[in-house]
């Protein structure tokens, strides 16, 4: 029933910042981020948009991650376009649940050949969740009450928008300072469609983010203790 795609050279799918365009400098995307080479940027790729009215409200969107002095992972989603166009959910609002429902960034770490893994959520509403995986798609358990939250804010312009996460230490999985990195977003256009972005598409019929083959990215890390 699914089928595979090929993988792109990872060359495609990371590369240093200062190739950026033009909204997306070290200085916008990272302005207390480690100094380059530390910090690297990701495109995202959307899979077939859905129909409507138009071209996709959103022009590019990329990601820009490193590994700060006090541990644990910071991304920075950056999206560029016409954000105005864009349904963005606020904290109190009717459509801020479920996250993954709505204008949303999203991460998968796992050791290197582990079926463990986590999944992290985050809205430009402020909001997360978080959960830990046994295997493909099979919860074993939330982790939003027993970690400390991750840090998120976000900054939206006319013409881009962007969300910054730090995961602290705590949260990464275990495993050693190695990790796969899966990224990806939803983006829920004004009319209530919702297109789907990630480093890498790997299976033709539809958007799988928990596909451990499009987890295209290596991290180095460095922490002291999990969950």
């Amino acid at each position: 029933m699914k089928r595979a795609l090929k993988k792109p050279p990872r060359a495609e799918c990371c590369r240093a910042l200062p190739n950026a365009a033009p909204h997306f400098t070290i200085a916008a995307m990272t302005p207390n981020a480690p100094p380059a080479p530390t910090v690297k940027i990701a495109d995202l790729h959307p899979f077939t948009p859905p129909a409507g009215n138009g071209l996709s409200p959103v022009s590019a969107l990329r990601v820009a991650y490193s590994i700060p002095p006090n541990g644990g992972v910071r991304f920075v989603f950056a999206v560029e376009g016409r954000i105005q166009t864009l349904r963005l959910p606020v904290k109190d609002g009717p459509d801020a649940w479920p996250l993954w429902q709505h204008t949303c960034f999203e991460a998968f770490l796992s050791a290197p050949g582990e079926e463990r893994y986590r999944e992290y959520n985050f809205s430009p509403a402020g909001l997360w969740a978080a959960s830990a995986f046994k295997r493909y798609r099979v919860i074993d358990h939330e982790l939003t009450q027993r970690a400390p939250p991750p840090a998120i804010e976000t900054e939206q312009r006319n013409d881009a928008l962007l969300l910054t996460a730090w995961l602290p230490p705590a949260l990464l999985p275990p495993g050693g300072p190695a990790l796969r990195a899966g990224l990806s977003a939803v983006i829920e256009r004004g009319d209530g469609q919702l297109e789907y972005w990630a480093l890498h598409h790997p299976v033709a019929e539809h958007a799988d983010f928990h596909h451990q083959d499009g987890w295209t990215l290596h991290l180095d890390t460095r922490r002291t203790k999990h969950l």
